[in-house]
């Protein structure tokens, strides 16, 4: 059993089923809703330890009655935590996402990471102890440095999960051996992201435009590769499902080969409603 350790956001994710994003003034009746623990690392987690993994996730907690929420349903999925804010008082971070019902597109309005920022661990020798895998999604710029640093120091691989820009990503995105990036990422002043990141020095670099191929830059040569077709019901999270699954097959597969196997398993998160519902389809 591998262990993998995920660096970053820790939200309360309202999730509602819509047949449209309301208007201004609209009133709306959703035809299902879901209340879960949400964030980029926080899923690729909860992924990863659903392929059969140990999954630590870190991140700015807190001791609010809501947090207890979100210990819960990690601990139904094997996910431990390790909290930098376990003195925060204040509700997590709550995120309201609305999925059209007829697309599987989603809208979100959540606060991330804002004013829970946290120091890095200090016991960083012990925290990575025996972790094969660390994934960071910017959210705990301070922390994931720290961590990576550390990780690369031990020769642990160190995947960077690139939503969108955030300061601190210059320090950390070098420490990358792998760096999968959002189609909307892009590095200041810089038009061609795959070209950028792979100036950097990673050696596996990788962009995801949803349905359409991957575009990824493997020992200095740029491809594609194709993804599932999928009926889509809910792209929520999917994204972050992938680099969870990433991080479990790149540990056992090459780079190309683990980035089309976690494309499956992403493309199988699509075709149900929430963000968690392809687990139980395994």
């Amino acid at each position: 059993m591998a262990t993998g350790l995920f660096v970053g956001l820790i939200t309360l994710d309202c999730i509602y089923r819509v047949s449209h994003v309301p208007s201004s003034d609209e009133k709306l009746v959703a035809t299902d809703n879901l209340l879960v623990a949400g964030g980029p690392a926080t899923n690729a987690a909860i992924a990863f330890a659903a392929l059969g993994n140990r999954a630590v996730v870190m991140g700015a907690l807190g001791q609010h009655p809501l947090a207890q929420l979100i210990r819960t349903e990690l601990a139904s999925y094997g996910v431990e935590v390790v909290d930098l804010r376990p003195e925060l008082e204040t509700p997590p971070p709550l995120s309201t996402i609305l999925v059209t019902a007829a697309t599987g597109d989603r809208a979100i309005v959540s606060r991330n990471a804002v004013g829970r920022q946290a120091e890095p661990p200090s016991a960083l020798g012990h925290v990575l102890q025996g972790v094969d895998m660390l994934l960071i999604d910017g959210h705990q710029m301070a922390a994931g440095l720290a961590v990576a640093q550390q990780a690369r120091q031990q020769g642990i691989p160190v995947v960077i999960d690139a939503g969108s820009w955030k300061p601190g990503f210059e320090a950390v995105l070098p420490l990358a051996t792998s760096a999968i990036a959002a189609a909307k990422f892009q590095l200041p002043h810089q038009p061609d992201t795959l070209t950028a990141l792979a100036r950097l020095g990673i050696a596996e670099v990788a962009i995801t435009h949803g349905p359409q191929p991957i575009q990824f830059c493997h020992h200095h040569k740029t491809r594609t590769l194709s993804v599932p077709p999928a009926t889509v019901q809910d792209t929520l999270g999917a994204g972050d499902t992938f680099h969870g699954a990433f991080c479990h097959y790149r540990l056992q597969a090459p780079f190309p080969t683990a980035l089309g196997q976690a494309a499956q398993i992403a493309a199988r998160s699509c075709q149900y409603f929430g963000p968690r519902t392809w687990i139980e389809k395994l």
